[in-house]
């Protein structure tokens, strides 16, 4: 194995000698695979509540988004109207989790 005396005396770096080695691959892959796994002991039983709150703020959002069409006063209307074609494709998903077998919207019909 080569050291930094050795490198010096053949005026070549340190880290030359060492990235030709062959005994010193580099570590990100196998960081990359202890932090999956770390990932994996730490927030995987909690996967289905982390999956439940955002699914619970999806639909908040939606609620708040569509207030003025479900006609609650809304005092943020002019600037939620703007996100209107963005969830109007989830209207059919987030009505039947809501409980309604049709959509609450007059002007609207998913099913």
């Amino acid at each position: 194995m080569p050291c930094r005396t050795h490198a010096r005396a053949c005026g070549t770096a340190y880290s030359e000698v060492m990235s030709e080695h062959p005994r010193h691959p580099s570590p990100a892959p196998r960081l990359r695979a202890a932090a999956g796994v770390l990932r994996d002991v730490f927030a995987g039983p909690y996967a289905r509540t982390f999956a439940r709150a955002r699914q619970d703020e999806d639909d908040l959002f939606m609620v708040i988004v569509m207030a003025e069409a479900l006609g609650v006063p809304n005092p943020a209307s002019y600037y939620t109207v703007e996100l209107l074609p963005v969830v109007y494709d989830q209207v059919h998903d987030w009505h039947r989790r809501m409980g309604l077998d049709r959509s609450p919207l007059d002007h609207f019909s998913c099913c």
